[in-house]
């Protein structure tokens, strides 16, 4: 046997005994300080609270929202905020009788709210799948709260479907425990020469002999505006504004006028001629409001339908009689200018971009970017600012026809549409007395 190899055995065994040693000290001493970090009389605070005790109070923040969101100042006419859109909202429009609040979204769907109470925590509401493809840009109900008409783009023109209460079926005899969907009652495709619809209005035809029917004017990016019968889906009237592009164009509450808003300093007015029979026979051209210096952005009706309100990029917004006798060569008046009461930083006047009056003609709601007014009708004075009402710029703006219920009252309230894939509803501000 070689003579060093228990040499070599000895060096090694006395090697393993001194590093066992050592790292037995080391450990030891580790446990040691662990030990003196663990007890009680070490800590700074010599009595701390127990982990039972409640944290201090902070506000109470909904599961869904974001540190950011409970910055955000709270405004007082904020009532409610109807969510679950998966894209932006490109337009709001209510029932007549203020019940139900339709909404498109960029998502392809529809979606049909209840809103029995504005202050609830949540809303029931309907959806509406569009055919594959289509975006909805507009939505107007028809005849009843279950009866809407969507126009819809895609990239080979615009579509306009009419949705109503579908069948139920027949086909078992289970009593049926849910409410039939909605089907597609009527449709039509590359309805303005495959241009797409920037609005669509609906209204009551009452005025002289018409039958009580829903008229909808849609309004296209060219120059077109079509009338349709809102059960039938029959085009009733057809008309050209010759005025570069338009911005928008409405039909008055009681079915007699449409007007158009386009990138011109004049508005043009036509009258809806209707039969004994009730129905639409034509449409001319009756009057002219002539007065802004600049493009007219945006208009509406009073609910009395005898007069205009209009918004210009020249600053101002006029107020225009339009109940003249047009056939005796009587002329539309100027009832009121008033300033448009926005500025910029650098105190230059901005124009408003969509404009809704309450269903009591006493106040306007108007918007530009993503900054929401209310205005006295009577005097143009400003009764409240929302500065940053959504988080984009807002898409549409409506008024519920009539007030609807929040606890134990009714109010009036205003909806707004934006890019933020959210729509929120509004209480509406007080008038001062004068």
């Amino acid at each position: 046997m070689d003579p060093a190899l228990p040499i070599v055995l000895l060096s090694l065994v006395l090697g393993a005994i001194i590093a066992l040693l050592f790292f037995n000290s080391y450990f030891r001493k580790r446990q040691s300080e662990v030990r003196s970090i663990a007890k009680p009389n070490s800590d700074p605070n010599p009595n701390p609270k127990p982990l039972s005790k409640p944290l201090p109070k902070k506000p109470l923040s909904k599961p869904h929202s974001s540190d950011k969101d409970q910055n955000k100042r709270h405004h007082p006419l904020d009532l409610n905020t109807l969510k679950g859109h998966g894209d932006a909202v490109t337009g709001i429009c209510f029932s007549h009788n203020g019940r139900n609040l339709a909404t498109a979204c960029a998502d392809g769907v529809v979606r049909v709210f209840k809103l029995d109470d504005a202050s609830s925590k949540s809303f029931k509401f309907l959806r509406i799948n569009l055919p594959a493809g289509g975006h909805p840009t507009a939505v107007a109900f028809t005849d009843d709260a279950s009866s809407i008409v969507v126009s819809s783009y895609t990239l080979s023109g615009c579509s306009l479907y009419m949705y109503g209460e579908g069948k139920p079926d027949s086909s078992e005899n289970k009593p049926q425990t849910k409410l039939p969907l909605p089907e597609i009652k009527w449709e039509h495709h590359k309805v303005h020469d495959k241009k797409s619809i920037l609005t669509m209005f609906g209204a009551s035809a009452t005025y002289g002999s018409a039958d009580g029917s829903t008229i909808i004017a849609s309004c296209s990016e060219e120059t077109d505006i079509i009338l349709w019968h809102g059960k039938t889906g029959k085009s009733v009237g057809h008309v050209d504004t010759n005025q570069l592009k338009n911005n928008m164009a409405a039909i008055s509450p009681n079915g007699r006028f449409i007007a158009a808003a386009a990138f011109t300093a004049d508005v043009k007015v036509w009258e809806i001629v209707y039969a004994k029979d009730g129905s639409a026979k034509e449409v001319l051209n009756v009057m002219q409001l002539k007065g802004h210096k600049s493009a007219v952005t945006w208009l509406c009706f009073t609910p009395n339908s005898e007069q205009i309100i209009t918004a210009s990029k020249d600053g101002s917004m006029r107020i225009w009689n339009i109940n003249v006798r047009y056939h005796l060569d009587e002329d539309p008046k100027t009832l009121k200018v008033f300033p448009i009461p926005l500025r910029d930083s650098s105190g230059a006047t901005l124009h408003y971009d969509r404009l809704s009056i309450s269903p009591d003609g006493k106040i306007l709601a108007a918007t530009h970017g993503s900054t929401l007014q209310w205005l006295c009708v009577d005097t143009g004075k400003v009764l409240d600012t929302a500065e940053k009402a959504h988080d984009s710029d807002i898409s549409s703006i409506s008024w519920a026809p009539k007030a609807i219920p929040m606890g134990n009252d009714q109010v009036l309230v205003l909806a707004t549409a934006s890019a933020d894939k959210k729509v929120k509803l509004w209480a509406s501000p007080s008038i001062p007395s004068s």
